[in-house]
């Protein structure tokens, strides 16, 4: 019953700053069109609040934060200087304007906007405020419901991360305290810190062992599609940054837990062109806790370099294994195309928890200033997994009286397009063989097909519908082994404050 009260209070404040910018984006009929400062029968309008304005209240401020948000951009604004190559994508309407890059706020040499979301514009006239202006601290973050249709009836799995069936989710709750280094200038060393943490369904996906672990791993829920509790809390990113200028062109050297890098996806929904995520992303590594090093040798060549207590296992877990990444990324001279392979993790040590080896190559391309795609293929495996060995009952996955190497591969494609600076349109397919099941549990081939828009109702808030289809070809691996096919159309709201 919480759950539910949660959710409709969620989906309430997700909606009511979609009406104030419908409204206040509203052109009058010309008939009711009246002058500047003036209301439709001549009387003076009280002037609108701003969100600088420290005579009014803080909600006062916020609401006049999100009617203003809702407004055109200027494009006139002042460009914040960078020393990097030009931004190749445009965002929005796609979620990052920069080819990918793992392990870093934004490529080095590239300037992160400060206080662009209604939270920290409406704490600008207080005390906190001001210091954390002054410090260069923001804190911010978004809500994110959304509902699907099935042709599953108990679960979507391995679709996520809206894994249960026709309903309405509450996906992510998600507060950012955060400082950003500055790695425009090279005069002096810098420093940042990121805070971030989740609350809603897909923490079933996020969650590290050894940190709050418990809430998904010691709590079994037989009458779900997943274990453990059906809403939970991850901390999901606390690391420190330094920039040192002075090594090549720039060094950052992050300390803590981060996000797996070489993904296309990303675990925070903001970050994704489409709601839903590929078969590839659901089972692959999502965060590391250890240290990264990110160098850039010149504008078009970055090296990757560190260690970390393997995939999603907190260096205090028993379950911990130290653990090698490495990566390199290469933009060509004309910013039309970007290679970035990763040797996401690696050791010695046999299958513990969720440590793989994983190789990984992701390849974007920009055929257009409005059109570009980006490709993703890894192989991954674990050593000595119990049950995975020779002499298993046929079918039967994990059924071996013996441990033995189980590996996957695959490639997903995204190509995505520019309709206008409020729209885009994605479509993405992929292909994924898990061999002996270990990843999905089954040990089939499938394919995925997903066409997906977004739209930009302002910068605070963007609306995504989607619809996907899926096949698994050497067993039934959906709706509980049910079914070879899955057909989910899907919508999501993101609202930042």
């Amino acid at each position: 019953m919480m759950s539910k009260k949660v959710l409709s209070f969620a989906l309430l404040l997700a909606l009511a700053p979609a009406g104030e910018a419908a409204a206040s984006a509203a052109p009058l009929a010309s008939t009711d069109v009246a002058p500047a400062g003036t209301l439709a029968d001549g009387q003076a309008a009280a002037p609108a609040a701003a969100s600088d304005d420290c005579s009014q209240g803080f909600f006062s401020r916020l609401g006049a934060a999100y009617r203003k948000d809702a407004q055109p951009v200027d494009p006139n604004a002042p460009v914040a200087p960078r020393r990097a190559m030009d931004a190749p994508l445009d965002a929005p309407p796609f979620p990052n304007g920069e080819w990918q890059l793992g392990g870093v706020a934004a490529p080095i040499g590239v300037p992160v906007a400060y206080g662009q979301y209604p939270l920290q514009k409406a704490l600008l006239c207080t005390k906190l405020g001001n210091w954390m202006k002054r410090n260069r601290i923001e804190v911010n973050g978004w809500i994110n419901p959304s509902a699907n249709v099935s042709s599953s009836s108990f679960t979507n799995y391995p679709l996520s991360y809206a894994t249960r069936p026709n309903r309405v989710e509450f996906d992510q709750l998600v507060l950012n305290i955060t400082r950003v280094e500055d790695t425009v200038q090279t005069d002096h060393m810098d420093w940042g810190f990121n805070i971030s943490t989740l609350y809603g369904y897909d923490y079933h996906y996020t969650v590290s062992k050894g940190i709050f672990s418990n809430q998904l791993l010691n709590n079994p829920n037989s009458n779900g599609p997943l274990p453990g509790k059906v809403y939970g809390v991850d901390p999901m990113l606390f690391y420190y940054d330094l920039y040192i200028p002075s090594i090549a062109e720039g060094m950052v050297v992050r300390i803590g837990r981060y996000l797996s890098l070489p993904d296309i996806e990303a675990q925070f929904s903001p970050q994704n062109y489409l709601v839903t995520h590929s078969i590839l992303y659901t089972v692959d590594p999502y965060t590391q806790t250890g240290i990264m090093t990110t160098t850039r040798l010149s504008q078009q060549w970055t090296l990757q370099l560190g260690i970390n207590a393997s995939n999603d296992t907190a260096p205090w877990n028993h379950s911990a294994r130290p653990t090698l990444q490495g990566c390199v990324r290469w933009v060509s001279k004309d910013n039309d195309d970007m290679l970035y392979p990763c040797i996401n993790s690696w050791n010695t040590s046999d299958y513990n928890y969720n440590n793989v080896q994983m190789y990984v190559m992701t390849w974007g391309h920009r055929f257009s200033s409005s059109v570009h795609m980006q490709t993703e293929a890894y192989y991954m495996y674990g050593r000595n997994i119990p049950g995975f060995g020779p002499d298993g009952e046929p079918g039967v996955v994990a059924s071996s009286p013996y441990p033995g190497k189980a590996g996957e591969y695959g490639a997903v494609n995204y190509l995505n397009f520019e309709l206008n600076s409020s729209n885009m349109l994605t479509f993405r397919n992929e292909f994924y063989n898990d061999q002996k099941g270990q990843r999905t549990g089954y040990a089939t081939k499938y394919s995925s097909h997903t066409l997906g828009l977004t739209h930009w109702v302002s910068s605070d808030l963007e609306i995504r519908p989607e619809l996907r289809y899926e096949h698994s070809y050497d067993v039934n691996a959906y709706n509980g082994g049910k079914k070879n096919y899955q057909a989910v159309a899907i919508v999501d709201a993101i609202l930042h404050y």
